[in-house]
């Protein structure tokens, strides 16, 4: 064996290492949070940077948002603070929409890694955090300065000392201060984690820097997406996607083109901007468009600044997806989840029986709240609380597998345990189960949707910040595959609710809330007997649906009528 390929494989087990470094990064992070959105859903990323901002490695623990925005982000941050003049202890600490991961609900920290007195890297955390103030997790806000506390590129730390006044002025900004607080300190606490363990790996391989190495990483995964992109059509393809948007409909129209060993996308005549808080700034658009494309493009190839840079989008200003200061933002994931989706419309184009039909894509999360000014009368009659708690309805049917049930596709978070909100906060929820029906029709089924039913244990009032998508357009089936059911939000008592807007829970009263299908792919006729009857069995799909939709006629035993169906599917 040459010298060269015990060298190459030496910057490989190193390589492994440092993604061991950062997994156990993130892993600190969600163990020590407050929140039950990085505690239980993972709503978190975590990554170790080099001296120029370029991310080497990202923990697989974490969300597609916060990862590539956050990718993005810690060039913003030596520009605030050169890295000559950081200094062991040191901690850094954003929530700028534009400058982070996109709302203010986003705390994204920075931390100089310094060994025996020299930097050698720089470790990046994200966390979604209960509240910030303002109007709450609602897109009622008409600017960014109703939806809470803005903090610019600052300390949180000097030589060792936690900055005092961030912190308290954050504990005076927020409706649940020993929640945020305790996540800014498990943030702080995820990177040194994340240095300790660097060390370590630097110790045992006799390492001085990181250069050599960060350097063979982004020149591999360059030279791997670039082989990757050459493999494919070249070309440019367009797609567009109507969604309900606020006050009118939005449509999301991309051109993907593929040209030598690079993929741009264009979201040109994509909608305007909303005067409510939907609106996305361009990081967050650029993380959901590298996402989207990866998927399809290069899965395998680990994401870092090498593979990143061979993705390019441009959007004009303005638009939903490149919405400028002082735009409402808060609920920036309405949009960002949704452009995979629209990806995936350009790339089916030129890849066909590669890529889902449409999911739910948009995370139907109960945001939950009530209290002085919120919901109810005074705080003695009503229990305060702030609730983020994460589900989801299906996603599309894959070419070859039917979609995933309940599942947050591309947010990639974790649905939250019913038994924790109801621990936290005076909720019930007497009902979490799959919807049947709500999958779109196929040859591979869409994933179900799922149905939620909450009161208050107190039998007080509370509110709902609602953020919710495929209310009005459902997800499209692909390739003859039928759509997924549309959502719906409502009250036991048969009133509709809005799908986006803070709105009261009367006392007494009982929110459902069903979450939308993903869509099929290809013939439901073609759908395999066997299938059908086995969703039948287990409450996925009504027998009556069976017949109609696939021409399966099942049996109330279970068993297929062989003759009735041969019948009705025309054999």
């Amino acid at each position: 064996m040459t010298s060269v390929t015990m060298e190459q494989i030496r910057y490989q087990v190193m390589w492994d290492r440092l993604l061991s470094v950062v997994e156990e990064q993130a892993q600190t992070l969600v163990r020590t949070a407050f929140s039950t959105s990085s505690r239980e859903a993972g709503d978190i990323s975590a990554g170790v940077f080099d001296l120029q901002g370029l991310m080497l490695a990202q923990a697989v623990t974490g969300t597609p948002g916060h990862i590539n925005s956050m990718a993005r982000a810690v060039v913003h941050f030596i520009e605030a603070f050169p890295v000559e003049r950081m200094q062991d202890g040191d901690i850094y600490i954003t929530n700028d929409p534009w400058k982070g991961t996109g709302h203010l609900h986003d705390f994204t920290v920075v931390t100089p890694a310094f060994r025996n007195g020299v930097l050698v890297a720089l470790f990046a955390c994200t966390s979604h955090v209960v509240d910030i103030g303002g109007v709450g997790m609602s897109p009622d806000g008409r600017q960014i300065y109703h939806e809470g506390l803005n903090v610019p590129i600052m300390p949180l730390a000097v030589a060792g000392e936690m900055n005092k006044w961030l912190l308290n002025l954050v504990r005076a900004n927020v409706r649940e201060p020993v929640q945020v607080e305790g996540d800014l300190y498990a943030l702080a606490a995820c990177n040194d984690t994340g240095a300790r363990r660097l060390f370590a790996m630097m110790d045992e391989y006799g390492l001085d820097d990181l250069y050599a190495l960060g350097s063979h990483i982004i020149e591999r995964s360059q030279t791997a997406i670039t082989a990757a992109i050459n493999e494919l059509p070249q070309g440019s393809w367009s797609h567009a996607m109507r969604i309900d948007g606020f006050e009118e409909p939005i449509d999301l129209v991309a051109e993907l083109a593929i040209s030598n060993g690079k993929i741009h996308v264009d979201y040109r005549g994509t909608s305007g901007t909303s005067d409510f808080g939907i609106n996305c700034p361009m990081c967050y658009t650029e993380a959901y468009t590298a996402f989207g494309v990866k998927c399809v493009v290069a899965p395998k190839i680990p994401n870092n600044a090498g593979t990143l840079g061979a993705i390019t989008v441009s959007a004009p200003e303005h638009t939903i997806v490149n919405a400028p200061h002082p735009c409402a933002v808060v609920a920036r994931s309405t949009i960002g989840h949704m452009l995979p989706d629209v990806i995936f419309g350009c790339l089916h184009q030129a890849l066909p029986n590669r890529v889902p039909a449409e999911g739910t894509s948009n995370l139907w999360n109960i945001k939950l709240g009530a209290g002085h000014g919120i919901a109810g009368g005074s705080n003695e009659e009503v229990t305060p609380f702030m609730l983020m708690s994460f589900h989801s309805g299906g996603a599309g049917a894959r070419p070859m597998l039917d979609g995933l049930s309940a599942t947050p596709y591309p947010s990639g978070v974790r649905n939250v345990p019913v038994e924790i909100s109801e621990a936290i906060t005076p909720i019930v929820v007497w009902r979490k189960e799959l919807r049947k029906d709500s999958g779109g029709i196929g040859e591979m089924r869409g994933g179900l949707g799922q149905t939620m039913e909450i009161t208050s244990r107190d039998d007080a009032p509370f509110g709902i910040f609602a953020s919710f998508e495929r209310v009005l357009f459902p997800a499209r089936g692909r390739d003859g595959g039928g759509a997924g059911a549309t959502g719906r939000i409502r009250l036991a008592s048969g009133h509709q609710l809005r799908n986006k807007g803070f709105q009261t829970i009367p006392a007494g009263e009982r929110l459902i809330v069903e979450m939308p299908g993903g869509g099929g792919f290809g013939d439901p006729k073609a759908r395999n007997e066997i299938a059908v009857a086995e969703d039948v069995r287990l409450g996925l799909v009504s027998s009556e649906a069976a017949a109609r939709d696939y021409g399966i006629v099942v049996r109330d035993d279970g068993q297929i009528d062989h003759v009735e169906t041969a019948r009705r599917r025309g054999a």
